[in-house]
């Protein structure tokens, strides 16, 4: 269920949770919808928060519709790139920016605070 930016969640215990959508993609190779979103009101102090991840069906009006589990490993790996990527492009730092998490550079490079020191990637 969505209205505007927003969508009601199940959660594992039953309870509804009102959560904002980050953004939705749709893949080709899976031939599924995602969205990713986060529970309204969980951001911590540094304005950061979990984010969620699903599959889902849209309705005709091009709303989120009925939410299901991502399948496959492969799958948690196309919605986590896709999230790295668009957390990139909200990213404000400058060229120095260590924001990832992790290095997933294809060629070798050192690592510091386990963060990627070279700039292959960018």
């Amino acid at each position: 269920m969505e209205n505007e930016n927003k969508l009601i969640y199940i959660d594992d215990e039953g309870n509804e949770v009102l959560c904002e959508i980050l953004f939705t993609f749709d893949s080709d190779k899976f031939n599924h919808s995602y969205v990713l979103f986060y529970p309204v009101g969980s951001e911590d102090e540094d304005d950061n928060v979990e984010v969620l991840a699903a599959c889902y069906t849209p309705m005709e009006d091009g709303s989120v519709g009925e939410l299901s589990e991502i399948e496959n490993d492969e799958e948690w790996k196309l919605v986590e790139e896709t999230l790295h990527s668009f957390s990139e492009e909200e990213c404000e730092c400058d060229e120095d920016c260590e924001c990832d998490e992790e290095c997933e550079c294809d060629e070798e490079c050192e690592e510091e605070d386990g963060k990627c020191s070279c700039h292959h990637h960018e």
